[in-house]
């Protein structure tokens, strides 16, 4: 995956569109500039050199449309988000999130304090909707600022729109902080939501320093979401590639195999494989 600094917004090539909840390929990194912070400061906020902290995030909107009843001016019902890729609480390493709605609204600027970070409207019209993340102390003092487009009509406009079928638009990219506070490593270490490598054997990190007002009570993450059967299955989709190349290699190493084979034995050379060969 390429890298790329995060003062820059997420790309648009980064959106998918479904409407069955299907998996979608991921996309590039945004990636901090390493800390300008002394590291070889002592305690919890040393930093760690060349080591990488990853957070794998999904952001995006699911809008229905509510039928030919509802009124011009309120025809679908939206809801913009950012979770984990794999619906994990992201309330370990996000403090907040603000959304910017189209200045047509009341109270444009939603600031949702604590996770799922999310909030639903009513409309007709689509914009472009500025979402900022903002991190925990320890883990980085600048935000990330990230745009999406709210859609609420289907590319296929040949019939009349479902009620039942909502529009979903998501982008997916991971967070990347390098040489990370010794106490955010500490923190996040075994959360499911973060990805972080490998420590040498015999290396001790310091107890974590808890996070005030932290929310650990509430349950923050996504999984039991009411629209969860819509999102987007990135991790899947991954993997799925993965398999693809992993059986065309296999398949390719097999036709060089009964090439050799032919060549060796004086027979004509297959082309194709012979269909109990064949991988599907």
């Amino acid at each position: 995956m390429s890298h790329s600094h995060l003062t820059i917004s997420a790309r648009k090539q980064g959106e998918y569109q479904s409407d069955d909840g299907a998996s979608a390929p991921k996309q590039p990194r945004l990636k901090f500039g390493k800390s300008a912070e002394d590291t070889d400061k002592k305690g919890a906020n040393r930093r760690l050199k060349d080591v990488e902290i990853c957070v794998p995030i999904v952001y995006g909107t699911i809008a229905f449309y509510l039928g030919r009843k509802a009124s011009e001016s309120q025809s679908h019902k939206w809801t913009v988000y950012v979770r984990g890729a794999t619906n994990e609480d992201l309330g370990v390493v996000i403090k907040r999130v603000v959304f910017q709605l189209h200045p047509s609204f009341n109270n444009p600027t939603r600031v949702v304090e604590s996770p799922p970070f999310e909030l639903s409207e009513c409309g007709w019209g689509e914009f472009e909707i500025a979402i900022s993340l903002f991190f925990h102390s320890d883990v980085c003092d600048k935000q990330v600022d990230l745009y999406h487009h709210l859609k609420l009509y289907p590319e296929d406009e040949s019939g009349p729109q479902s009620t039942k079928k909502p529009v979903v638009m998501e982008s997916y990219n991971e967070i990347v902080f390098p040489d990370p506070s010794e106490n955010f490593l500490a923190r996040v270490q075994n959360h499911p939501a973060v990805i972080v490598p490998r420590l040498p054997a015999g290396f001790n990190l310091p107890d974590p320093v808890p996070i005030e007002n932290l929310h650990e009570k509430e349950k923050g993450d996504t999984k039991d979401h009411p629209h969860s059967q819509w999102f987007m299955n990135f991790s899947e989709a991954d993997e799925l590639l993965k398999l693809a190349a992993a059986r065309q290699q296999v398949q390719a190493h097999i036709i060089k195999l009964r090439r050799q084979l032919s060549m060796m034995d004086g027979l004509p050379q297959l082309s194709k494989l012979p269909t109990g060969y064949e991988f599907t």
